[in-house]
């Protein structure tokens, strides 16, 4: 009898901690002989079996509607902006800011703002990493050229606000460090500057909301924080993809909270706005661990994709944040093995990696590159 508790224990065990173990394996195992293959394709100068309209890119051309190489993949921005690249590779180039400061200043769209604030403090933010792991003294490259931007024009509300989210992205990088709190602190502080220099912009409010994250606001005095944003910008995109992890159940909330934020959002977003997107991100954060499987065929998925399908194709051309739905959407429907829908993601987004989810992960050009090839592969 004892034998037989034991035989049935085991199996327990077996089928509740070993068996997912191993399929999460071979799940990855998939993924990573996807992104091989991937990879190969492109350095062979084309993708076998590629749906019509997807070939590879000319070399150094990411986003031209072909497959860019895995080295070529831009980690910095979710989709192309021109301009931005530009200053980013003078700034790289020569340490100078004035052309990043300039276009910037130029920059009135509240949501292209936002992507160019976010980019330009992630692109600061990656020198700096760099740097340090190859051990060269932080005072000449620790992106210098955002340093002396705020040095030399410390009233410029563009350079106030890139170095607050440029604080917020190194305190996010080592949430275990023992200097998080205070680099956050710093950043709550060079938020108030910049809402002090430009006080009808949303940006230093949106930055704040990661700040609210990492810091634990209670609630009241998050719900505040969120009443300055939508006071500026009501329907701004950007800003609900920053609040809404406050309201997760990794964070301070749980999956009902994000979903009952989502939802209203989304249910009273206008004609147009990409807002309807919203609920496929708050799924996202809450799905289990495993990549592959039924739940991704469910209604709540289906029904998440459907509203931000519907939100890409109606919203205006070049909105800055259409990008990062479509990214999510390409994640979304590999995993649903909805591989010609996926396959139209990539056509529009290919070449860039900045968004979620690619960002969660350690290698966001090789995962990336993993479900761009099942998407093209159908498998």
């Amino acid at each position: 009898m004892e034998a037989l508790f034991l035989l049935m224990t085991l199996a327990v065990l077996f089928a509740v901690f070993v068996m997912p173990m191993i399929r999460r394996r071979r799940e990855r195992e998939e993924l990573e002989r996807a992104a091989a293959a991937a990879e190969s394709a492109t350095a062979r100068g084309g993708a076998a079996g590629a749906p019509e309209g997807l070939s590879l890119a000319k070399e150094g051309e990411p986003g031209s509607g072909g497959l860019v190489p895995v080295d070529q993949l831009d980690v910095r921005l979710p989709g192309p902006d021109h301009e931005l690249v530009s200053v980013l590779e003078e700034a790289r180039r020569t340490r100078d800011w004035r052309p990043a400061g300039q276009l910037l200043a130029l920059t009135d769209e509240s949501e292209l703002r936002w992507q160019r604030v976010q980019s330009l403090a992630g692109a600061a933010a990656m020198e700096l990493s760099r740097w340090r792991a190859a051990g060269e003294p932080e005072g000449g490259h620790d992106a210098g050229w955002l340093r002396r931007w705020r040095g030399e024009q410390p009233n410029d509300p563009g350079g106030a606000q890139v170095y607050a989210q440029f604080l917020v992205w190194q305190a996010m990088a080592d949430p275990s460090s023992a200097d998080h709190r205070i680099i956050l602190e710093e950043a709550r502080t060079v938020c108030g500057e910049a809402a002090a220099l430009r006080p009808d912009d949303p940006i230093p409010y949106i930055t704040e909301l990661f700040i609210a994250r990492g810091l634990s606001y209670r609630k009241p005095d998050f719900e505040a924080l969120w009443r300055k944003v939508t006071e500026r910008d009501e329907q701004h995109m950007g800003a609900h993809l920053a609040a809404l992890p406050y309201f997760s159940e990794k964070w301070h909330g749980s999956r009902a909270d994000a979903e009952a934020f989502a939802t209203a959002a989304a249910a009273s977003a206008p004609e147009g706005s990409l807002l309807a997107a919203l609920p496929l991100f708050a799924v996202y954060d809450h799905l289990p661990e495993l990549p592959l499987g039924p739940i991704y065929q469910g209604a709540v998925v289906a029904d998440a994709i459907e509203a931000a399908q519907f939100a890409v194709s109606h919203v205006r051309a070049g909105h800055p944040v259409e990008p990062h739905v479509r990214h999510l959407l390409l994640c979304f429907l590999v995993r649903a093995e909805r591989y010609p829908e996926a396959a139209e993601q990539v056509r529009a987004i290919d070449g860039y990696v900045g968004a979620i989810p690619w960002v969660d992960g350690d290698d966001p050009a090789t995962e990336y590159a993993a479900y761009r090839a099942m998407a093209i592969a159908g498998r």
